[in-house]
């Protein structure tokens, strides 16, 4: 996940941007709990407060993309907009289509395997080599054949390899399935229901394997702000790596409109 501010030493037209490593990834701490949706937003919107600004432009992907929309709900004031950056849905909507949309339960057909004890071995095992198979499977195919790809594989790999960050990616997972028949999680759906009232830009690759792109689309009902769809040809679960300066150029341009 990205946070945007405005400079406001410097002219106009000019960010403050400050990449995070989530709470389990990177060179972020690993705790052995603290994965579920309330706290995961409360560490973003902590993040903001801790840098001193007052709020934020999220910018997402994937995971980072979820904690956007619900950080967004939970923490309006801190939240000034949402770029939902690539492969990401609103929660209650990738939930509906994981209910009801074939196609969406096949392409989340992992899912089941992540809810498994010790499951994160086998991520990690042979050098992290299901996580390159991921990779390759929900990149455009014409992006898996160029350097670009090969360097993003490696970096993905190292990160999963890092001391129980497998873990803690799973454990994402697994409170987002396991809270499902549970009071907390009844709570959780129904306040991701307010839509947000900020503007949103949702980017996503028509070629997504991983979340369809019929499923992230449904996410503007949950927006009741301005609110910009873009579909990007030809590309897959990662915009920001297979279409980097593309994806540039729509983020500086709607941060530049408020």
């Amino acid at each position: 996940m990205d946070l945007a501010t405005p400079d406001r030493t410097a002219g106009g037209g000019r960010y403050r941007a400050v990449a995070v490593d989530l709470r389990g990834y990177g060179a972020s701490d690993k705790p052995p709990r603290g994965y579920d949706g309330y706290t995961l937003a409360s560490d973003v919107a902590g993040l903001v407060r801790a840098l001193g600004e007052r709020d934020a432009a999220l910018v997402g992907h994937d995971l980072g993309g979820y904690l956007a929309w619900t950080t967004a709900c939970l923490y309006p004031r801190t939240v000034r907009r949402v770029a939902m950056m690539i492969g990401s849905a609103h929660p209650r909507r990738l939930r509906s289509a994981l209910a009801a949309d074939p196609a969406q339960q096949r392409a989340s057909r992992r899912l089941g395997l992540y809810q498994l004890p010790r499951y994160e071995h086998r991520l990690t095992r042979d050098d992290s080599a299901q996580v390159g198979r991921m990779l390759r499977e929900w990149s455009a195919p014409q992006w898996t054949t160029t350097a670009d790809f090969a360097d993003y594989e490696t970096v993905c790999r190292q990160a999963f390899a890092i001391s129980q960050a497998a873990f803690c990616a799973l454990e994402y997972f697994r409170w987002a399935v396991r809270s499902l028949p549970r009071p907390s999680g009844w709570r959780f759906a129904e306040l991701l229901a307010q839509p947000i009232d900020g503007p949103v830009l949702q980017v996503h690759g028509a070629l997504d394997t991983n979340i369809l792109a019929s499923t992230a689309h449904g996410s503007g009902r949950y927006a009741t702000g301005p609110y910009d769809w873009r579909l990007l040809p030809q590309i897959g679960h990662f915009p920001h790596a297979e279409a980097a300066d593309e994806v540039n150029d729509l983020l500086l341009h709607w941060l530049k409109q408020g």
